[in-house]
This record gives structure tokens, C-alpha cells and sequence, in this order.
């Protein structure tokens, strides 16, 4: 506003003081005029609020939350999981030997319990660092215990605060019982004056809907296989809702804490090298490089590449991000040479 306008509102306000201008004439003063569309303005004032998480491109309220990731049990004595509901992406890794582990990364908003939580990595902790995360976990290798000792991430583990900010279940044996909730991720990040706000965000492309993700080979069934079948996935596509459901052993993927079936839009398969690194069976992974990946979504099979880029894991096509369909998605990570071999897909 110019200062001539200002300085006009200034003798309009003073006049209407002046001649005692009454309550009732000020609300007729600022009731609409005729034809003025209130109802517009106030749904653009609505959709202006609005916004896409950043990580699953869905709409709703700002999302101003600090990237989350833990470390979450996939032992076939962890199932069902608390929490793999409310997750915006699930990476699923090798921890050691065949068996996988889940890293859920929370930004669109937290469940009110995550569990049972499991060890870190070094690995773990590079994808927490690229996405900027709040890590979580209970246990380490040895390499992640440095890395977190030089604080390469904020982070929280339950080997220091075991009955503090994590909680053991009375329904399962350890070590497949240590759970955290909401409550004590806030009351940790306040204790520790972790910065709670999001300070990057990804590069992640969406379409606008499903509807609009139709180019591929039709791949209604989706098989990631694993030398340890207890760790297997078959995903299975739901044309109604576009989403997948996601079985292990023919048990269906679910939240045990509010009992709902875990339905992520997007599944991609990226490879990357593994190697066996000591007598454990741990592995060291390296993610530098990018390689061969396929993304699966609205029931079709994508090849692409990945790459990381700015510390983010993402499907890219013709050297620009895939464009995902909004919604959560589940990310495995599997040894180089494994497309080709144990991802089947049938239409």
C-alpha cells in the first residue's frame, strides 16, 4: 500500500471516530459488497494453508516436523510392527546374513507408539544423515556406535536410556520387545535440545493422482525375494484404491497398533553393494553411486536408476526424479544383481 492510501485510511478512520459512528454502522461498513464472492475468498484463503508433504506429496496442513527414522525389528518374533501404518517411507535393508531390518521415516506426523526398535548400522546412520533425521534406534555395530559417538546424527539409542525414553513390552521376549512412543520421542528431543523442525526437504517428485501414473508393464503381483524366505515380500495391487498390500509367508503386512493393513502407493526396488564384512554376518553398504532400480505404482512396472540426491534416496527417469504417487513408500535395497534374478512381477 502507497503512502497516498495510507494516508486516506488515516482520514477516513479519524472521520468515522469523529462523528460517533456506531457499532452497527462499522459492521455494515465491513459487510460485503454486492456480488463480492466471500465464499471464494475464503476457500482460497483455506487451500493457501495447505500444503504436500514432502515425502509422500499428500495434502493437508503444514508440515513443519523434523524427519524421524528408526530402526524397526523385521525378525519374524517382531511381527506385527507398531507404527509401519503411519510411516511415509519404509526402506527396507540387510542388517546381517539374510535377515532385513526396516528404517520408517516419519514427517508427515508420528503414531503414538514405533516398535519393537533394533540396532543401528553405519549404513542406517548415512541415510539418516542425508535426510537430515532424528535416528532412533536400540543397539549398534561396532561402526555405528563410532559414528554416533561423533555424533554424525541426532540421535537417541536404548543402550543409554533403556526404561527412560524406551519401554520394554511384557508380551515379547528381548530383544524384540523395546518400543518408543510420540511422548518420549518430544520429551527426548526437548531434553536434548535437538532442533525439531524441518531444515531441508526433498527433491521428491509426485503426480497429481494415481490416476495420472499409467505408463509401464502392467505388474499387478510384485515378488522381492530374499535367500531367506521369512524375509520375501509379495505385493499385491489394489486397482480401487491403488495401493498395494504386502504379504510375508502369506500373512498380510500389518500396524499391530491400530490393526490396519499396511497399503504403500509406491514400491521400489533399487540394488547396491553389500559386503560381508565379519564373522557376525554384518554387512557395509555403499550408497554413493547410484544403479539399476524399478518402481512399481498404479499397478505397472517402471525400470529406472537411483541415485541419491541431496542425501535422499529417489527413482530417477531421463535424469530427473520419477514422479511418485502419493502415498507411502516402501524402498528396498537389494544386493547388486537381484532385479534380474528374485524381483518377478505378473500382470
Amino acid at each position: 500500500m502507497n503512502v497516498t492510501k495510507l494516508a486516506a485510511a488515516a482520514l477516513v478512520s479519524t472521520a468515522l471516530l469523529l462523528t460517533g459512528c456506531t457499532q452497527k454502522n462499522e459492521s455494515e461498513a465491513a459487510a460485503p459488497k454486492d456480488g463480492q464472492d466471500v465464499g471464494a475468498k475464503t476457500e482460497q484463503a483455506e487451500q493457501a494453508v495447505l500444503a504436500a508433504a514432502p515425502f509422500t506429496g499428500m495434502e493437508g496442513e503444514a508440515f513443519p516436523m523434523r524427519p524421524i527414522l528408526a530402526t524397526i525389528n523385521n525378525h519374524p518374533l517382531a511381527r506385527p510392527q507398531s507404527g509401519l501404518s503411519k510411516a511415509d517411507i519404509v526402506y527396507e535393508v540387510l542388517a546381517e546374513g539374510n535377515i532385513t531390518r526396516f528404517l520408517a521415516l516419519y514427517q508427515s506426523g508420528l503414531p503414538d507408539e514405533i516398535g519393537p526398535i533394533r540396532s543401528a548400522r553405519d549404513y542406517f546412520i548415512d541415510i539418516a544423515e542425508g535426510l537430515d533425521a532424528f535416528y532412533i534406534a536400540h543397539g549398534y555395530s561396532p561402526d555405528a556406535r563410532d559414528l554416533l559417538a561423533q555424533n554424525t546424527v541426532d540421535a537417541i539409542n536404548g543402550m543409554q536410556y533403556d526404561g527412560t525414553y524406551f519401554e520394554r513390552s511384557r508380551e515379547r521376549k528381548a530383544p524384540h520387545n523395546s518400543y518408543i512412543s510420540k511422548a518420549h520421542i518430544e520429551e527426548a528431543m526437548a531434553d536434548l535440545q535437538i532442533d525439531g523442525t524441518i531444515r531441508k526437504e526433498p527433491h521428491l517428485s509426485f503426480h497429481p493422482d494415481a490416476e495420472s501414473a499409467k505408463l509401464g508393464e502392467i505388474a499387478a503381483t510384485v515378488v522381492v525375494g530374499q535367500k531367506d524366505p521369512n524375509f520375501t515380500s509379495t505385493y499385491t495391487f489394489d486397482p480401487e484404491a491403488h495401493t498395494y498390500t504386502r504379504e510375508v509367508n502369506g500373512i498380510l503386512t500389518t500396524d499391530k497398533a491400530d490393526d490396519t493393513t499396511i497399503t504403500p502407493a509406491n514400491v521400489l526396488v533399487i540394488e547396491a553393494p553389500y559386503e560381508t564384512i565379519d564373522s557376525e554376518g554384518r554387512q557395509s553398504l555403499d550408497l554413493s553411486k547410484g544403479g539399476p532400480a524399478i518402481l512399481f505404482q498404479n499397478g505397472v512396472a517402471l525400470d529406472t536408476e537411483w541415485k541419491v540426491l541431496d542425501g535422499v534416496i529417489m527413482p530417477v527417469q531421463h535424469g530427473v526424479p520419477a514422479k511418485l504417487v502419493p502415498g507411502q513408500t516402501w524402498v528396498h535395497i537389494v544386493p547388486e544383481q537381484s532385479i534380474g534374478r528374485s524381483v518377478t512381477y505378473t500382470p
